[in-house]
């Protein structure tokens, strides 16, 4: 490893241009300044600069120590300032969540980033366990889950309820919706359409759809790319279940129709992180937008 000190004074000299004044600068003896460089040259085993009586030039091996004295120079400013300044609105966050929630986070967080350029947003979707590895791991430094994970390692806060809607095409807007016609539509099945209809069954407070086998439904369409699961139900092929923010995030939703249930389906969402990990304050400015963004979800 190459002496720190002569790196600085090599830098030092290269910038100044004169033993003197960087001897006066660094507060050494000229002799003191030229022993320095001398022994830089040998640890590096190539001449850095060409001495031409009281002048000197930089040689090519000269030119790339300079560089690398100049890097590690940015890199100890960029470290102290990390280290003694947290700012809000600066710097990266990683985060990951569902997609359907990263269709409804990633507008907002953008919005933040433009107003912050300083910020950064790393978002990932991805499903509860890659999550939850993914924290573990450190890979991302926050997630959002549906699944309460384990206290021992993670910590834990209610981030809210996401609602969850039945969803079919235009033409069933205002009918009476009962397990028969579900039947007779087919459902559009997705990675996790069966969580969603069972969930969404089990809670609506109809016994009807209670009662519905829900691997007895017939097929209409499958599609795993959560931007296109919709596309078949407002082309009048299907019904399915998502989470409102899908919904929403739809942009031809004015050809759907929300089934309007006994008793509103909602998940809850937690909001994670590495137990004992103290995280830079530019979080707390990502956890209010995700934190906003789930209350003012509501079924209309």
């Amino acid at each position: 490893m190459l002496n720190p000190i002569w790196l600085h004074t090599f830098k030092t000299l290269i910038e100044v241009g004169h033993f003197t004044q960087t001897a006066e600068k660094l507060y050494m003896t000229q002799p003191g300044v030229s022993q320095q460089i001398k022994k830089l040259e040998q640890a590096c085993g190539h001449p850095l600069i060409k001495r031409i009586n009281k002048q000197f030039e930089i040689t090519e091996q000269g030119r790339q120590v300079y560089q690398y004295a100049r890097d590690l120079t940015q890199h100890e400013h960029k470290l102290m300032e990390s280290l003694s300044f947290d700012d809000p609105f600066s710097g990266q966050c990683r985060l990951s969540c569902s997609g359907s929630l990263a269709l409804l986070y990633y507008p907002k967080l953008l919005k933040l980033q433009a107003k912050y350029p300083a910020l950064s947003v790393h978002l990932e979707a991805a499903p509860n366990y890659k999550v939850l590895k993914d924290i573990a791991e450190t890979n991302i430094d926050i997630g959002v889950v549906t699944h309460k994970p384990s206290a021992s390692e993670f910590y834990i806060e209610p981030l809210g309820l996401e609602p969850l809607c039945l969803i079919m095409p235009k033409r069933f807007e205002g009918q009476t919706i009962n397990s028969q016609t579900l039947i007779n539509c087919g459902v559009v099945k997705h990675p996790d359409s069966a969580h969603y209809l069972s969930l969404y069954f089990d809670q609506c407070g109809d016994r009807e759809f209670a009662e519905l086998n829900i691997e007895k439904l017939p097929t209409a369409s499958y599609v795993n790319q959560l931007s296109q699961i919709l596309l078949p139900v407002s082309q009048g092929i299907g019904f399915t279940v998502l989470p409102k923010s899908t919904f929403d995030s739809f942009i031809h939703k004015d050809s759907l129709s929300l089934h309007n249930p006994k008793v509103q389906v909602t998940e809850q969402l937690y909001l994670v992180h590495k137990r004992n990990r103290e995280l830079p304050a530019r979080y707390q400015t990502i956890e209010k937008i995700l934190k906003e963004s789930v209350s003012h979800q509501t079924i209309s």
